[in-house]
């Protein structure tokens, strides 16, 4: 199937019960992302800022780019000027960042707070307590060009469809409360990315309404290059 015929599918799947599917475009062609984009696709997830970088100074600009790989603070400035969301805020320390490159470049940057769900050591996130503890500190609400819009997690890379809806089921459930606690009133907090190629419809099921797609577009990548963003 190609790329534009598998965009159409996902877009026929997801559209309907509000969920939207971010294709993760990470290593592949400027050529490859324009058939996703002449299939109606909009909204692009890179992994490394200085691809997403390349990418946007070379593509259509009414692309929308997300970051949903780690991300450094001494990156923050090369993506501030543009970045639709960030999906990867893992510590207080980059979203301050976040923050200062945002005033710098005139605008407030929307970003998705990473939480560790996974039963892997290689992952990275914040644990419930660390996030109860950012959000209650006068630091975080000082913060005034950052704007929380929700949670993101990634479930063990593991076989057990089990143990991926327990982990997927605590993030909502986390989510859920954070919101009624913290946001009660911000309507704008209201994004669950979770969910890859592997797992989205289990996501899905448990309440994601923000899907991460790469292999599944695009096709496989060699291992070299694989990281659980997708």
């Amino acid at each position: 199937m190609s790329i534009a015929s598998t965009i159409t599918t996902f877009q026929n799947e997801l559209q309907p019960i509000g969920v939207q599917l971010i294709a993760v475009s990470k290593t592949k062609s400027n050529e490859e992302i324009l058939e996703a984009y002449q299939a109606g696709q909009r909204v692009f997830g890179e992994n490394q800022v200085q691809e997403l970088v390349g990418k946007y100074e070379e593509l259509p600009k009414d692309i929308q780019w997300h970051l949903v790989g780690h991300l450094q603070t001494n990156k923050v400035k090369y993506i501030a000027p543009f970045v639709t969301l960030i999906h990867s805020v893992d510590s207080f320390k980059v979203l301050k960042e976040i923050d200062k490159q945002a005033e710098k470049a005139g605008r407030k940057i929307d970003c998705l707070l990473q939480i560790y769900i996974a039963d892997e050591e290689t992952k990275y996130g914040l644990d419930h307590a660390e996030l109860i503890e950012l959000l209650r500190s006068p630091e975080f609400q000082s913060l005034k060009h950052v704007r929380i819009r929700g949670l993101m997690g990634i479930a063990t890379n593991t076989e057990n469809q089990k143990m991926i809806k327990e982990e997927f089921y605590e993030l909502k459930m986390l989510f859920d409360g954070i919101k009624t606690t913290f946001f009660p009133q911000e309507h704008h907090f209201d994004t669950l990315s979770m969910g890859m190629s592997s797992d989205y419809k289990i996501a899905i099921e448990q309440g994601s309404n923000m899907v991460r797609i790469g292999s599944q577009i695009f096709g496989k990548r060699s291992i070299k290059h694989f990281k659980a963003t997708e």
